[in-house]
């Protein structure tokens, strides 16, 4: 019969509750205490929660606002607004409410707050001297209630189009929980859709680039789904197992992730993961979840099956060997896929497996010269001209840790080029790299940082002869320098212009290499709200009382984050 390796992973399994295994369990949330956030839209997600994206999962739920901005957003219940954020990007602009049931709701990407709201943040704007502003009131300077206009639906921030992003969280411990749990409901009776299934040849072997996995293409509709054109897989040793999923609902639907999906060997399950909550530390441990090295080579995302010794995440649940499952016995096995979306809508991918010892498929061995590191461990590689920390915590699995020193890029360039591992690992956290500086950096010290091959700033400083930063990826580095100021782009105003009946004052914005830092305008020597969108690199202010009739002076000042300003100075009337 066939043997179960009955090591469990105990940093996944100590975290693991009855809660994660009751996938549709809704004792344990209100279900009627929150009301949707919008009114006159019906209710569509353009985003579901949990959903794959680039590093990280999808934190709430998108609504969809068709395309426009300006809806107005409800509090979903009593409460008192308990954070005020303002980014360049991320949310761009944001509110968070606390509510007395102990959770609290977020909306995203707004276009504005609702009048008092917003007399409250621009006079901390003017206090601060600052756009960007993060301020955690008390309970009394802004109290709600249920059903009050609170913000507008917008596209600020690192929005791809207009929408609400929406997130309820638990208040004491952060982590986010799907709304859809708290009876917020969107239409859906469309179950998931299957694309294909993977098989790795694990054979013992740390997950990696180099595993040999087989594709097959999946066939079916409406809940029902089979491999196409076979009937039988034999396998041999130690495998994981891998597959292609999303979900649509009705309406206008984006393509969205799915809920859980659940793996079952001979009515058994050996694997599941549900994406009840998590927590945004552990958010990053999407590139553990899935396939990180097809993502980085095709963008297509594979959920394994199987969960890596470093994973952190606590989506996991019904794990025997961690998913990894042994065919050694010679004799038939049925498998199951379940893949439930966030209504409960099921589909269902069987498949049979012969165990077959001639099936076998081995790795290949570890490439010459690589050092091994635990992922467990606190590890280091050092050469005189250069230091690599890995601090624990940062990798998923063993690592096969591997170097290369390449030679000097001609331009810009202080210090060869130092290829760190590959970028098909993925990282955790990160980690830090120190490289030597060429003499001929000495008058440049403050100006310094790394960068990679692709000239893409990583940060840095100098430091007793070496330059220091914190990549969060695998890749190649050397140092460089900039020097160069940004740019200011005046796009309606100018020296000696009449801004009578013009509403702002625009311009673009942008830097050449280490990213802006800062910006700051003055009209007659005092200080402005200045508004920034990342996305188009636009800066502008709008007038308001403070700009009275007549001749003014302004000056805007834009600093990047080697400390390079670039003022622009003029007249103009009003």
């Amino acid at each position: 019969m066939i043997r179960f390796l009955l090591t469990f992973t105990v940093l996944l399994i100590s975290s693991l509750t009855a809660q994660s295994q009751q996938i549709f369990s809704n004792s344990k949330y209100p279900l009627v205490d929150f009301r949707a956030p919008l009114d006159l839209v019906p209710p569509a997600l353009a985003g579901s929660f949990g959903e794959l994206r680039a590093n990280h999962f999808h934190s709430g739920m998108d609504y969809r606002t068709n395309q426009r901005e300006g809806y107005p957003v409800y509090a979903i219940a009593d409460g008192y607004i308990s954070r005020l954020r303002i980014q360049n990007s991320g949310f761009g602009l944001a509110l968070y409410i606390n509510h007395p049931n102990g959770y609290t709701s977020v909306y995203g990407h707004l276009q504005r707050f609702g009048a008092k709201i917003a007399q409250q943040v621009k006079s901390i704007q003017y206090q601060k001297k600052s756009y960007e502003i993060d301020e955690f009131p008390n309970s009394l300077l802004i109290p709600v209630r249920k059903g009050d206009v609170i913000a507008y639906t917008g596209n600020t921030g690192s929005s791809g189009g207009p929408h609400l992003h929406f997130e309820i969280r638990n208040t004491k411990t952060e982590a986010t929980i799907n709304p859809q749990l708290f009876g917020l409901d969107i239409p859906d009776n469309v179950p998931p859709v299957i694309y294909s299934m993977y098989i790795y040849r694990l054979n013992k072997k740390t997950f990696n680039q180099s595993i040999p996995k087989q594709y097959f293409q999946v066939t079916g509709a409406n809940g029902t789904y089979r491999l196409n054109k076979v009937n039988t897989i034999n396998l041999s040793g130690e495998v994981g197992f891998g597959i292609v999923a999303t979900d649509k609902h009705n309406g206008a639907s984006g393509t969205n992730g799915v809920y859980s999906i659940e793996l079952e060997l001979d009515d058994k399950p050996v694997y599941t993961s549900a994406l009840e909550r998590f927590q945004f530390e552990n958010s990053k441990a999407i590139n553990s979840h899935i396939d990180y090295p097809t993502y980085i080579t095709t963008k297509k995302s594979i959920q394994k099956s199987f969960v890596d010794p470093g994973n952190p995440l606590q989506i996991y649940s019904n794990l025997i060997n961690n998913g990894r499952i042994e065919f050694t016995d010679g004799e038939l096995h049925k498998l199951k896929y379940t893949i439930t979306d966030g209504k409960g809508n099921k589909s269902i991918l069987s498949f049979i497996v012969q165990s077959d010892a001639k099936a076998i498929i081995d790795a290949p061995q570890p490439p010459a010269g690589s050092t091994i590191y635990a992922y467990n461990n606190l590890n280091e590689f050092n050469t005189p001209e250069v230091k690599v920390i890995l601090p624990k915590g940062t990798l998923y699995n063993e690592l096969n840790f591997q170097y290369k020193k390449l030679p000097k890029p001609v331009v810009n360039a202080y210090s060869d080029i130092h290829q760190i591992h590959n970028n098909l690992t993925p990282l955790h956290t990160g980690f830090e790299i120190w490289i030597k500086a060429d003499s001929t950096l000495n008058k440049y010290k403050e100006k310094a940082l790394i960068v990679n091959t692709g000239r893409g700033s990583q940060g840095g400083y100098f430091e007793n002869g070496y330059v220091k930063a914190k990549p969060r990826t695998f890749g190649s580095y050397f140092i460089s320098i900039d020097t160069l100021p940004p740019t200011i782009i005046p796009v309606n105003i100018a020296d000696g212009k009449n801004m009578n009946g013009i509403s702002k004052m625009s311009f673009k914005i942008r830097d050449n290499l280490s990213g802006i830092k800062s910006f700051n305008g003055y009209i007659d020597g005092k200080w402005i709200l200045m508004e920034f969108d990342t996305k188009t690199a636009s800066l502008w202010h709008t007038f308001d009382e403070k700009t009275t009739s007549g001749k003014h002076t302004l000056e805007v000042i834009v600093a990047d984050m080697k400390d390079n300003n670039k003022n622009y100075s003029i007249t103009f009337y009003k």
